[in-house]
This record gives C-alpha cells, structure tokens and sequence, in this order.
C-alpha cells in the first residue's frame, strides 16, 4: 500500500495580507495541493491522509464544490479527511452538510470515529473538530479500530489548547501510523510511525525552510516507510547582507539583488542590512521591491563619517573641536566608550546642522 500524508493546506489562506502578491500566494497553496493530487495519479497512490485543516476557516458549500472537482480526478486514490482546528466541523456548517461525491470519506465531528477501507485492509482511526479548540486529551483515548488490519491514527493537535498529548502514550497505542495535524513544520517523532507533515506552503514569514508531504509505504508483511517531500513554490527566507562604507545606492541594491538571485528570486525575503554606511547615502530599494518578494528591510546599518575630512571642513565651529577634543587618546579612558561618544555625538551634531 502507498499513501501521502498532508496537513494544514490552509485553502482560502490570503498571506502576507496587503502585499502585492497577497492573491497570488492564495493561488498558489491552492495549487500545490492540487499538485499533490497529480502525484497520487501518477505515483498511483492508494490512500491520501488530510489530518486537518484542509481549509483556513470553516468551508463554504463553494469551497467544498471546487474541492470535490479536484477530488473527483482521482482514479485510483481514496481519501480520508478530519476537520482541524481551523475549518472545524460544526453543527449546522456547509462541512457537516455537504455531500461529497469524489471518494473521499469525512469523518463526523465531535466524536470518535473508524473507517475501514476493506479492499486496502486498512482501519483508519480519527476525530474531526467540532469547536476551535480541545483541552482533553482526547487522541490517548483513541485505538486501532480493527484487529489483523493495518491501522492508522488520524489526528490534529498538539499544545495545550489543541488536543494535548504525549507521543509515549500515543506510541504504546500500536497504531501502525500516527499521521498528525496542527504543527505547520515537518516533525518526524518516531521513525517510520508518528509524524507530522507540516504545511504545504509556508504561511507566514515565521515559517521559513522548506514544506512539503510525507510519502509512505507499506510492504507485504506490514512495515512502513515513510519519506517528506518538501514541494512548495516559495520560501521565506531571512538573510543579513553586511554594507561597506564606500557603497553608494546602487552598489548596495546590486548587492542585494545579488544574494536574492543566489538564494532564489522566487522566495520572499525578510532582508537585514547591516554594516557602515558613508553618511550621505540614502538607501533605496524600491526597484528591487518592485521586482522580487521582499517582505521587509531591516535597516541596522551606522553611518560612517571621515573624521579627518569632517574634522578639517569644520574647524571653526563645534563639529571641528567637539571631533579633536574627542580624538584625543586621553579624552576617555575606555576606548570603547570614547568611540561611541565620538559617533553618537558626531550624529547629533551633524542633525542639528552644527
């Protein structure tokens, strides 16, 4: 048997709300999902496993139309789906209602739950969300639903306001596989049986490396494998790029645009500058914000001065003398504190025009 396992798709997700590529990014989660389901057909994997929050909110009946297409292309894939934390299954929701006609099967929210698959001679254990959060530990109470099947804990949680538990109790279970929701990071907790999948696609800048699915396989006297696939369209990825003090603008976006192209220039970064700058420098990256995903500039660079030149330009006045007076080795002790007095109070005169 081959499965996937999936998580936290997050569907109807908007990122980066108020940027430009905001909607493009919503697309885009939508289409790596729909990517995996091209990997079931051609892999001709025979259980896709969604352990929750397929949806950012509680699903439209259109959401859940537009998905059911997409689910309907399978040829050969069953798939098992329980509501997370985010698109939980309410009582009177479009989710509870809506009847699918892909081969997928939901599981009913508010309890306990097994779908036994008998042509895989697989037990699927879970529990759909019917609120937004559970404080019991509800997946230790859960067991393998079927005796000499393969059995899968499907579940979604993991903190304390999310369905808490403890991967021991979980793994004295003896569910074959343990697929998990929740954690938006790839965290595989015992090997080849407990793991989470993570998301698909990253979904704030917070979630920086790779995301993808978890492939798994079955051999004919039951032991599992599993292996992730990272697959998403886009990283966030943080970098510090340090300045030099004869940089002009342009050598600092080239600089820039460089490390962007070096990492990726489909990512989107989080960018800090670092270093000394000439004073007279002014920072303007807006052409390369126009052109990649740059999130934010973090702009921890100082401002460099030629003392000597500063110094000579400025001999009449309190620039010139508060420099030499500074300058002086005996003028402070520590040197360290010598030097910031020298640049902080070199900054405040030069604002205040001197």
């Amino acid at each position: 048997m081959k499965f996937i396992h999936i998580s936290d798709v997050h569907l109807g997700r908007k990122p980066d709300r108020g940027r430009v590529w905001s909607d493009n990014r919503s697309e885009e989660i939508f289409d790596s999902f729909k990517n995996v389901l091209t990997v079931c057909d051609e892999l001709q994997i025979d259980l896709l496993l969604i352990a929750g929050d397929l949806f950012d909110a509680p699903p439209t009946e259109s959401e859940l139309r537009r998905i059911d297409v997409e689910l309907k292309k399978l040829y050969k894939t069953k798939v098992v789906i329980i509501a997370g934390s985010s698109d939980y299954m309410s009582v009177d929701s479009a989710y509870s209602k809506f009847g699918f006609s892909s081969n997928i099967i939901v599981f009913p929210a508010g309890k306990a739950a097994n779908a036994y698959i008998e042509d895989l001679n697989v037990c699927i254990t879970g529990f759909s969300y019917a609120k937004p959060e559970y404080t019991e530990r509800v997946l230790e109470k859960l067991n393998p639903g079927r005796e000499g099947a393969y059995n899968i804990l499907l579940g979604h949680g993991g903190d304390a306001n999310h369905m808490p538990f403890s991967t021991e109790r979980l793994a004295r279970k003896d569910f074959d596989y343990i697929a998990l929701g929740y954690i938006h990071k790839v965290k595989h907790i015992l090997k080849n049986k407990m793991a989470f999948s993570g998301s698909l696609e990253p979904l704030d800048y917070t979630e920086t490396g790779k995301h993808g699915y978890i492939y798994g396989e079955v051999d004919e006297e039951g032991r599992t494998g599993i292996t992730w696939v990272p697959c998403n369209k886009r990283s966030y990825v943080n970098t510090a790029i340090k300045l030099d003090s004869d940089m002009d603008n342009q050598s600092i976006n080239d600089v820039v645009e460089k490390k962007i192209l070096s990492l990726g220039k489909e990512n989107i970064y989080r960018i800090m500058l670092k270093g000394k700058i000439d004073s007279k420098v002014d920072i303007d990256l807006s052409i390369l914000k126009s052109k990649y995903y740059i999130n934010q500039i973090i702009n921890r660079t100082e401002e460099y001065y030629d003392l000597n030149k500063l110094m000579q330009e400025n001999q009449s006045n309190i620039v010139g003398k508060f420099i030499s007076t500074l300058s002086n080795d005996d003028a402070l002790e520590n040197e360290e504190i010598r030097k910031k007095a020298l640049r902080y109070g070199v900054d405040a005169l030069v604002e205040i025009g001197g």
